[in-house]
């Protein structure tokens, strides 16, 4: 098996990551949406302008990316024009999602009860009791 030659940009993106103790993962992770932003693009990211990142932004959206896909290739794309371009205008309108969260349902007085009264022992009554008291999200009914 023949390894490809790393683009002397590549490397230095990962010595960028590798100087600022980016976990393996994290720079595979980068690397990966780098590539994929110079996949959309057809050429080198180094190359890329304003334009071209919105592109891709509306192309992830567009293809069903889903929030924390989007946000990991914020991350890496922020990292890349930042750290190893040294362009900053490019990462000022890279804004990360923010998904609002689902509050849970919470039981009424009368649900709890009856929710106590199916346990089968006093046992996991006491259990379930202690559980629900503390928050668990577990015996919270969601929606």
């Amino acid at each position: 098996m023949t390894k490809q030659a790393i683009s002397p940009l590549r490397r230095r993106m990962i010595e960028d990551m590798t100087i600022r103790k980016l976990s393996p993962k994290t720079q595979h992770d980068y690397v990966q949406r780098v590539k994929d932003f110079a996949v959309f693009l057809g050429r080198s990211p180094d190359q890329a302008q304003s334009e071209d990142v919105r592109g891709f932004r509306l192309h992830l959206v567009s293809r069903g990316a889903g929030v924390p896909k989007i946000n990991a290739t914020v991350s890496a794309l922020r990292f890349f024009f930042n750290v190893t371009l040294d362009r900053p205008d490019l990462t000022k309108h890279l804004a990360f999602i923010h998904e609002p969260r689902k509050a849970p349902v919470v039981l009424s007085p009368d649900e709890v009860a009856r929710f106590l009264e199916a346990a089968p022992s006093i046992k996991y009554k006491a259990a379930l009791s202690v559980a629900y008291g503390a928050g668990l999200p577990s015996l919270r009914s969601s929606p």
